[in-house]
């Protein structure tokens, strides 16, 4: 996205970065380390890129391996609390935002917020269940413990063991904020210990390469589990790209005859609810569908809206190509940091 207009700020925004880069460096923004091991998730630009449901990929898959995973959010969007929370999955947006609801709900590990993630991980630490004792006549190796970040790339101030770097041909042709949407210029992708890129973009894997960086590349396929509604609907999703949710739905077989995009994040009123009544009627609609952050977001109306006309959440779902051996991987850096902490 190029706004034109904000070009002139863009010098403003590059000096702000080499400013809190050379903080860093000197220690003026000091590097906290949490006990046990971090994998960070982030990306470069601004808005969605697929980080949610890829930290929920990872989540459910070391937790299959055995390792004691939760997640470290900053909560965007929910009300302002100078105290890190644990997520209750039955919770709302407004006490801990969308995002960690989510991936509590779909990951089933323990979430913390706080807008410091290292008070997050602190109390994550604190909250953990102690290690279970080895049974006789076996070994005495503790549990694999790991924070996952969630949208950490710009997060520097928390130490990180593994840095997984979501990277789309998007990213490519961006440009800084604010006349674009990189929070930082593609030069910082150097920081990244794997890339992880969509799996029909095979340019990008071709990008990292021509940089010289050998480090692994995951290829991601993004997979809607929508259901099987026979008839129009009407589609709508407040997300940072909505135009992939629209796109995907009708990948999935479902007829979209109205789609409404509000804000990313936004926070959903009584006249929203009519609007979209409206179109679903205007339309002859026989179901809303929407996605889980939206759900998460709706709350309470979610219901209300339900008794007007069935409403459908749509979940993204992130697969790794390879899967088996990109954990593999991931655990082998993990215990390695693991040994050393």
């Amino acid at each position: 996205m190029n706004r034109p207009p904000l070009w002139p700020l863009t010098p403003v925004y590059r000096l702000a970065l080499l400013l809190r880069e050379a903080e860093l460096r000197t220690g003026l923004r000091p590097v906290r380390r949490l006990r046990w091991p971090v994998v960070s998730v982030g990306n470069l630009s601004a808005g969605g890129a697929g980080k949610t449901p890829l930290v929920i990929a990872l989540a459910r898959a070391l937790a299959a391996r055995g390792a004691h995973v939760d997640v470290l959010s900053r909560g965007y969007g929910r009300r302002r609390s100078a105290l890190p929370l644990g997520v209750d999955p039955n919770g709302a947006a407004e006490e801990f935002g969308d995002e960690p609801l989510v991936i509590a709900r779909a990951a089933g590990v323990p979430v913390f917020v706080a807008d410091e993630r290292y008070a997050a991980g602190l109390l994550a630490e604190a909250n953990a269940s102690p290690c279970e004792a080895p049974q006789v006549g076996e070994p005495a190796n503790p549990p694999l413990r790991v924070h996952l970040l969630d949208d950490g790339f710009q997060h520097r101030q928390l130490a990180r063991d593994v840095e997984i770097l979501l990277l789309s041909r998007r990213d490519l042709a961006e440009r800084l904020l604010p006349a674009g949407n990189l929070r930082e210029a593609l030069h910082a992708a150097a920081r990244a210990s794997v890339f992880a890129i969509p799996e029909d973009e095979p340019e990008v894997a071709e990008w990292v390469r021509s940089q010289g960086w050998e480090r692994p590349v995951w290829r991601l396929r993004r997979r809607m589990d929508a259901p099987s509604i026979e008839g129009p609907v009407v589609a709508f999703c407040g997300i940072a790209r909505p135009e992939q949710f629209f796109r995907g739905l009708e990948q999935a077989g479902m007829r979209p005859v109205a789609r409404l995009a509000f804000a990313d994040h936004h926070r959903y009123t009584g006249t929203d609810l009519k609007r979209i009544t409206a179109a679903a009627r205007a339309a002859g609609a026989v179901a809303l569908v929407t996605t889980e952050k939206d759900r998460a977001r709706l709350g309470a109306r979610a219901e209300s809206l339900a008794e007007r006309i069935p409403l459908e959440v749509v979940p993204l779902r992130m697969e790794i190509e390879d899967e088996a051996a990109a954990i593999d991987w991931l655990l082998q850096r993990i215990r390695a940091c693991a040994r050393h902490s």
